[in-house]
């Protein structure tokens, strides 16, 4: 068995289990298919192992651990197993192909498991550890124990049960607190006597692995880093059993940002993480909280005053790190009711205003009112308060969209969209598409003569000072550049419309301010 890739280096290796124990949890199950698809987006982040799949749970898993292992050549590609043949027979199976393999059995340790799960005995617990790594030593190339429910298990059978593991074959012994009960003091005085009490030989290296049932699991992967624990277990956007697992983001920028405490890092390529999380929301239809630090939607969003304009001075003044190191799409400045005059004029030019010191005060006065009756003010709100234009921030004014949907065995999706223009008048379009907002997005490119691919869209309900409205976030590209809008209407196709209108609007703008601006 190789242990080359265990003694290389001393950076923080990244066991990501999204796929495993991310993937079992409620809510969040994938295809084997979609699980390679996650699998390749791991890969360019650069984590060094991938827990595949609990092989011996079902065919699909089988299947999905065999697709990955053979389609994914560069991190560790691991199989869970119980400590039991049957298991390890199967992980062994599905890791065949992999181009470096590693079995990770486990076995809970504590006094709860053991009477109440198990029916065993300590010494039946460590004969256990014993046969099933023996049995798998010689058929992958790396073998990592567990112990279930580790740090509610008495510390010195503990080590008696590592010191087990090691002896048998186990490179890296893995400590995980199961129930998310402990402390970053009890992890930290947890993996302290580990590391100096368990006897094993040169390159074994120690895991963690914590849930978040007291929202203390990356506070609590971080403290068994600081006290010399070498891998971290942790899954995109921390999903997993129940309140979920360490958060890979938020562990890695942890490690980055605060190098100077834990004096090690790891070899993530940061710059994936944003895409990471939105692959998975994408792949399992899940979302994650506007404040979900690292790869929140607020992440980088500043809306009081006093933090705007410390922004607009210098982002080291509300910003430990930036939106492009994590991926993301950049800082951004919400504009509501708490903004201040700075953030306002800078959100102007940056539209294409360039107000006098009166007219800033004029607007800043109508931006007010605004940001009181909707909260949030979006920049299609600004443009159509500037122009007078339509809530798209557009000269074309949303009329009527009408949706209808065939039956039969391939339903046909339809829009009838209707739009006002000052100087076209009334214009409608009916179109077909893989859905009722594409349906209606086609129709609108008809009518205006503007093209884009749109990428991605978000609606949210609004329950604000004006009553019951939807703000819709939209990112097209456009002849190969990215653009985002934002708007709001009193329904989801007319939002979706709006912020669609307002990034073929603004495009539309910037070229002709181009083509302006060239030399005769």
């Amino acid at each position: 068995m190789s242990t080359s890739k265990l003694t290389q280096d001393p950076h923080v290796r990244i066991f990501d289990t999204t796929l495993r124990d991310g993937e079992q949890a409620p809510g969040f199950s994938m295809s084997p298919a979609e699980k390679l698809d996650m699998a390749r987006t791991l890969e360019a982040l650069n984590v060094d192992i991938i827990e595949a799949g609990f092989a011996a749970a079902s065919p699909g898993d089988l299947e999905a651990v065999q697709l990955i292992a053979t389609e994914i050549r560069t991190p560790t590609i691991c199989a869970l197993a119980r400590a039991v043949e049957a298991d390890i027979d199967a992980a062994i199976r599905a890791l065949e192909t992999a181009r470096h393999s590693r079995a990770h059995l486990f076995i809970a340790t504590s006094p709860i498991h053991r009477e109440f799960k198990l029916r065993m005995s300590k010494a039946e617990i460590l004969k256990a550890i014993d046969a099933s790594i023996r049995h798998a030593r010689d058929h992958v190339d790396e073998i990592e124990f567990s112990a279930e429910d580790a740090l509610r298990t008495e510390p010195e059978f503990l080590v008696e049960a590592m010191s087990c593991a090691a002896q048998a074959g186990a490179t890296i012994l893995n400590a995980p607190d199961t129930v998310g009960i402990c402390t970053p003091d009890e992890i930290h005085a947890a993996f302290t006597n580990l590391i100096a009490n368990v006897e094993r030989p040169q390159g074994v290296i120690f895991s963690t692995h914590c849930h978040d049932d007291l929202g203390l699991a990356v506070a609590n992967s971080l403290a068994a880093v600081h006290a010399g624990a070498r891998q971290v277990e942790c899954a995109i956007n921390g999903i997993g059993e129940r309140a979920g697992n360490c958060s890979l983001e938020e562990l890695v920028m942890g490690l980055a940002v605060r190098e100077d405490i834990f004096r090690t890092n790891t070899r993530v390529e940061t710059e994936h993480l944003w895409p990471a999380s939105q692959k998975l929301m994408r792949l399992t239809g899940t979302q994650i909280a506007p404040n979900k630090a690292i790869i929140g939607k607020n992440a980088f969003a500043h809306e009081a005053g006093i933090h705007q304009h410390g922004m607009l001075a210098d982002r080291r003044t509300y910003e430990i790190m930036s939106a492009e190191t994590v991926g993301a799409p950049g800082s951004s400045l919400i504009l509501g009711k708490h903004s201040g005059k700075h953030a306002l004029g800078q959100r102007l030019a940056q539209l294409g205003y360039q107000p006098s010191p009166g007219d800033l005060n004029d607007a800043f006065k109508a931006f007010k009112t605004l940001a009181d009756r909707h909260g949030e003010v979006t920049d299609a709100d600004i443009v159509a308060m500037m122009e007078g234009y339509s809530p798209s921030g557009s000269a074309w004014h949303v009329v009527r969209t009408e949706l209808r949907t065939t039956t039969g065995r391939k339903p046909t999706q339809f829009a009838r969209v209707e739009l006002e223009h000052p100087d076209r008048g009334r214009v409608s379009d009916v179109a077909t598409g893989d859905g009722q907002m594409a349906a209606a997005f086609t129709a609108v490119q008809r009518i205006t003569g503007l093209q884009a691919d749109v990428l991605g869209l978000e609606t949210r309900l609004l329950n604000s000072g004006a009553g019951r409205e939807f703000t819709a976030d939209i990112e097209v590209e456009i002849a190969g550049e990215r653009s985002t809008g934002r708007a709001r209407g009193p329904d989801v196709i007319t939002a979706a419309i709006d912020a669609l209108l307002f990034t073929l609007n603004r495009n539309e703008a910037r070229q002709c301010a181009g083509k302006t601006a060239e030399p005769a």
